[in-house]
């Protein structure tokens, strides 16, 4: 579900004194977003959304979330009306956050 090696190379990146505000911004920027899903059309804006989404759990490692959201995208490039499951992408998130937060302390324990 986490990709501890592209969270292990963003932290070298930006620094271990850094990390947590990226971390917190991260979550917050695609708390918001996440949470506009559901009200977003395809014919306004949903595959910038999700590209947005996507760029941002890859980022930081949420590889399931990040391949729901890159299978929407080609989705709606291929049929501008296509169905994107947003329960599914809501879902995976909550998921991939929880199991990130939980894991993060453990992964880069001192």
């Amino acid at each position: 579900m986490i990709d501890w090696d592209r969270v292990a190379a963003l932290r070298e990146e930006v620094g271990e004194e850094d990390f947590d505000e990226v971390v917190e911004l991260f979550l917050q920027e695609v708390d918001e977003e996440i949470e506009t899903l559901a009200a977003q059309s395809p014919q306004d804006g949903l595959s910038e959304k999700l590209h947005f989404l996507k760029g941002s759990a890859l980022s930081l490692g949420f590889r399931e979330f990040s391949g729901l959201c890159q299978n929407g995208e080609a989705a709606l490039a291929k049929d501008p009306t296509a169905h994107v499951n947003v329960a599914e992408l809501h879902s995976s998130y909550q998921s991939s956050r929880s199991s990130f937060l939980s894991d993060l302390p453990k992964k880069f324990a001192c």
